[in-house]
């Protein structure tokens, strides 16, 4: 009986053993097994991280270009906005120069007119005809005695001699007129030699302020901004009570914001709308500030 359980207790020890290793046999057979059929999975998992993350950085990049393409389009658009504010007011200053100009050439021609009635009546005024008598006929003859006969004679009048006038330089409005006309067809040199005589010979008259603000517009339209600054900031300074004073404001705002200084250039707006809040060129400011605003 001894010899029996000494044989079994080996045998079961054997047995135990080869269990052992027919399990870890069976794990490693398991664990190759699920490695070989996950690994095409995990494959194309990564291929297809690979492809997004290419497309991500695809779309990173057009991203960058569209928001730079976006950035300069703005840009353009304020510019374009900035020139078309600037050519706005510079149109209608234009506009009121010229309604001017018209305005004093009816005014010359209706007293050219006056004045050609005037001579015409007074050569073709009435003068008394003198009078030529037929004298009566003799106390013998039987002919009946006749009236005296009147026969009027017309007789060229003579007209008032006037003496002509004594020669005078050119009159302010001849100055300005002929200095804004230089102005609009580009003769900018001429223009604003005119309107500084003009300024030299008559510093008090009403055109005055147009004057100064002339010779910032030949300054302004040579794109000289801070020569055209200097003119401008002449007319509020020097004639505050001038018509042309708002639309120096405004174009003084334009040369100090293309100068680059920006707050110098908002500051004037906001005056210009303070002080002229009914004027043409306050609204344009009110455009600009609500921009700058955005």
């Amino acid at each position: 009986m001894k010899r029996r359980a000494t044989h079994a207790r080996p045998l079961a020890a054997r047995a135990g053993a080869r269990a052992g290793l027919l399990a870890g046999v069976l794990l490693l057979s398991a664990a190759g097994a699920s490695t070989g059929c996950y690994a095409p999975q995990l494959a194309l998992l990564k291929s297809g991280l690979d492809s997004l993350r290419t497309q991500v950085d695809t779309l990173t990049v057009r991203d960058a270009v569209s928001y730079r393409v976006l950035a300069d389009t703005r840009d353009d658009v304020a510019r374009q906005r900035e020139l078309m504010l600037s050519t706005k007011a510079s149109v209608t200053s234009s506009t009121q120069d010229m309604n001017d100009l018209l305005s004093r050439f009816d005014a010359k021609l209706d007293e050219a007119m006056h004045l050609w009635k005037v001579k015409s009546e007074r050569s073709g005024g009435g003068i008394s005809p003198p009078v030529v008598s037929v004298p009566p006929a003799t106390a013998t003859s039987t002919a009946p005695v006749t009236t005296p006969v009147t026969t009027p004679v017309t007789t060229p009048a003579t007209a008032p001699v006037t003496p002509p006038p004594a020669a005078t330089g050119p009159d302010p409005v001849q100055l300005y007129d002929q200095a804004t006309l230089d102005l609009t067809q580009g003769r900018y040199g001429l223009a604003l030699q005119g309107y500084r005589d003009l300024l030299r010979r008559f510093p008090a008259v009403d055109l005055a302020d147009n004057a100064q603000y002339g010779a910032g517009e030949c300054f302004f339209a040579q794109v000289a901004f801070d020569s055209a600054a200097v003119e401008y900031a002449k007319v509020p300074a020097s004639y505050p009570k001038g018509d042309r004073v708002p639309a120096a404001m405004y174009k003084l705002s334009l040369c100090q914001d293309r100068l680059g200084r920006a707050g110098e250039a908002r500051k004037t707006l906001e005056d210009l709308v303070r002080l002229y809040p009914n004027a043409s060129e306050s609204q344009l400011a009110r455009d600009r500030i609500g921009a700058a605003k955005r």
